[in-house]
């Protein structure tokens, strides 16, 4: 089969799936009339592409929360690809709440031994729908419409019940001088999942660097790793090689 009509069959297969919700390999093979083999593969470039799930026999669409341009931008993307790429076999990790750290999501679908914490319903439900879901935690604790997620000291209590090896977190902007900053108040949890995780990983596109918020989140001695895109810019690379952090640079269009 050529590859223009491989491209249009994985147009239609996002579709189908966009439409039913989910669907099993079994139904696309009858559908485009080719075999399981073949539907698989296609499952497997679509869900490194980012625009649906795979899951055990099947596939389904990606939860609406990370369904817009910004959530599937190609630096997301490129900088969830690379978080993913710091795992090692058997690793505990926390996953905050956020759609940079969404972005990881379809990348770990075949890490071995994977625990995850995660105090965001959505991103709970994008691991659970994985073909191979990873032991799932979820913090508790008080609903924060703002944030979409749980927050509040009975989800600190939760994560102090723990170790873990990485947290992946986000933040609304970087500040050169003081580190990640954000708009929103509940930032207590933020500073308990930085306090049982061994790496803080943070997650970041570049255009947020140099964007300030009111409120300081975690200063640079509570971070280990910076990942962001390669908009970084010369001047602001500078400034964060001096940190004593490890800066990593995702590349967008490889």
């Amino acid at each position: 089969m050529s590859k223009r009509n491989t491209q249009q069959r994985r147009r239609n297969i996002v579709e189908y799936v966009d439409s039913q919700g989910e669907v099993s390999v079994e139904t696309l093979a009858a559908m485009f009339a080719t075999s399981e083999v073949t539907i698989r593969k296609d499952l497997a470039e679509l869900e490194r592409s980012g625009v649906l799930l795979r899951k055990f026999g099947g596939a389904v669409k990606i939860p609406q929360e990370f369904v817009n341009d910004e959530a599937t931008s190609p630096a997301k993307q490129a900088i969830g690809k690379l978080a993913a790429e710091q795992l090692q076999e058997h690793s505990r990790i926390i996953i905050d709440s956020g759609r940079t750290t969404a972005a990881m999501i379809p990348h770990l679908a075949h890490q071995p031994g994977l625990v995850v914490m995660t105090n965001s319903l959505a991103i709970a439900n994008a691991l659970q729908a994985l073909d191979e879901e990873p032991t799932l935690l979820m913090t508790g604790g008080t609903w924060d419409p703002h944030s979409e997620a749980f927050q509040g000291k009975v989800a600190e209590q939760a994560l102090r019940s723990y170790n873990f090896d990485k947290l992946f977190i986000g933040a609304d902007g970087i500040d050169l001088e003081r580190g990640t900053t954000t708009f929103n108040e509940l930032f207590g949890l933020s500073k308990a999942m930085a306090d049982v995780a061994r790496e803080v990983v943070v997650m970041v596109e570049s255009s947020k660097i140099n964007r300030k918020m009111p409120n300081l989140e975690l200063p640079w001695d509570s971070i280990q790793t910076l990942i962001t895109d390669d908009g970084l810019s010369e001047a602001d690379k500078l400034v964060l090689e001096q940190k004593n952090i490890k800066l990593l640079i995702a590349a967008v269009n490889d």
